[in-house]
């Protein structure tokens, strides 16, 4: 059973609510952020959805076909945990080019990440009125098994960060575990991306300014037969993918599909959508999740994101200055990223951001439910010039 703590938090930042929230197109938004283009995206893709399977499988193979012409296999940047801050910082070039990168020498050790897959197995080897039962509808929390115009999505979970269920019959301690340990490695990836761009973490300022989901999903897909972007999407800032076994997988960039290959027990680690909004486009996003290449028996995927709660808007982040006093919140690295209070007292101009302000529950049920994989979510809030 949650405790009373864990249910707090996740009144506070995940809502349930009986019906779901508004949809964009009775949200009132600014005629800034309302275009021709996105009104004719949103409704291609509601026609796509309303199509016999036949035909709305279009967009599937289509990214079935992009995927296949992903034929080189690349590896991430390495970036030792121990030395996050200084090695981001040197490698920001590549890593913002990439999208991705690869933490290794992290303190999760590999029998825990095992023994979360056996408890994640074992929640989706219920029945499925026991999943309805032990999680409740709570969007974005909760099993998801019911998208009928997408057959290969399979099954999905979203977790909160204490993994809180209404049954105490499930023993997720491994999970539990697991998922505490990644979201400590997920902030502290935050807090050093922000630093190296010289933007301000939210997290400073406010302890609630992100949160941490935990993303289970079982892929229906045959093996060998990787459809990125088939999967269910939502924003993030950063993702963590603990890298269970040695094998490859897909990543759908700003540049298209591309094929991963990491080492075993690292972290690959993409950057999201929220990160690119927050860079003023200087990072190139992930869209959703790694997708495996799959030649082992298992298609399931653990996945925690650092993401925003649900009542947050996303902007450009302001700039900050470094001072070398060490960071009170690692204690790892040689530089603390400070807020410049005066960065336009002297009559400077702000950078001009690229990204018109949006809500982000109304961007993350719009990705979530209603996404074109072929054409950039974030394109109806760039600011054309």
């Amino acid at each position: 059973m949650a405790s009373s703590a864990q249910n707090q938090y996740h009144q506070q930042h995940f809502p349930t609510t009986s019906a779901p929230p508004p949809t964009p197109s009775t949200t009132t938004t600014s005629t800034s952020t309302t275009t021709s283009t996105s009104t004719s995206t949103d409704l291609l893709s509601r026609l796509l959805h309303r199509l016999p399977p036949t035909l709305s499988n279009t967009p599937t193979l289509l990214r079935r076909r992009s995927t296949l012409a992903a034929t080189t296999t690349t590896s991430p940047p390495l970036i030792p945990f121990p030395d996050l801050h200084s090695s981001l910082s040197s490698t920001l070039t590549s890593v913002s080019e990439s999208g991705f990168f690869q933490l290794t020498n992290h303190s999760i050790p590999s029998q825990l990440a095992h023994s979360a897959e056996s408890d994640s197995l074992s929640l989706f080897n219920l029945p499925r009125h026991q999943k309805l039962q032990h999680f409740p509808k709570s969007w974005p929390l909760g099993f998801d098994d019911d998208d009928e115009e997408d057959a290969g999505a399979g099954e999905s979970l979203f977790l909160d960060s204490s993994c809180s269920t209404n049954s105490s019959e499930l023993s997720l301690s491994s999970l539990r575990e697991f998922t505490r340990e990644m979201g400590k490695i997920g902030l502290a990836v935050v807090e050093a991306l922000t630093c190296a761009m010289g933007l301000r973490n939210p997290a400073r300022d406010d302890p609630f300014g992100v949160c941490s989901l935990m993303w289970i999903s079982d892929s229906l897909d045959s093996p060998g037969d990787s459809m990125v972007g088939s999967d269910k999407f939502y924003p993030y800032v950063v993702g963590l993918h603990y890298q269970i076994r040695s094998q490859n997988c897909s990543v759908l960039t700003d540049s298209g599909s591309v094929s991963v290959s990491s080492q075993m027990d690292s972290i690959l680690v993409t950057l999201g959508d929220i990160a690119q909004v927050w860079s003023n486009g200087k990072l190139k996003k992930v869209r959703g999740k790694p997708i495996l290449n799959r030649e082992e028996s298992t298609s399931l995927t653990m996945s925690l994101l650092v993401t925003l709660p649900l009542e947050s808007t996303v902007s450009l982040l302001p700039k900050v200055v470094t001072s070398d006093h060490g960071d009170r919140n690692l204690g790892s690295t040689d530089t603390e990223c400070h807020v410049n209070q005066n960065q336009d007292d002297d009559g400077e101009t702000s950078e001009e951001s690229k990204f018109n302000s949006f809500l982000f529950e109304d961007y993350a049920w719009r990705v979530y439910h209603d996404r074109v994989p072929l054409k950039d979510p974030l394109d109806r809030y760039r600011i054309q010039t």
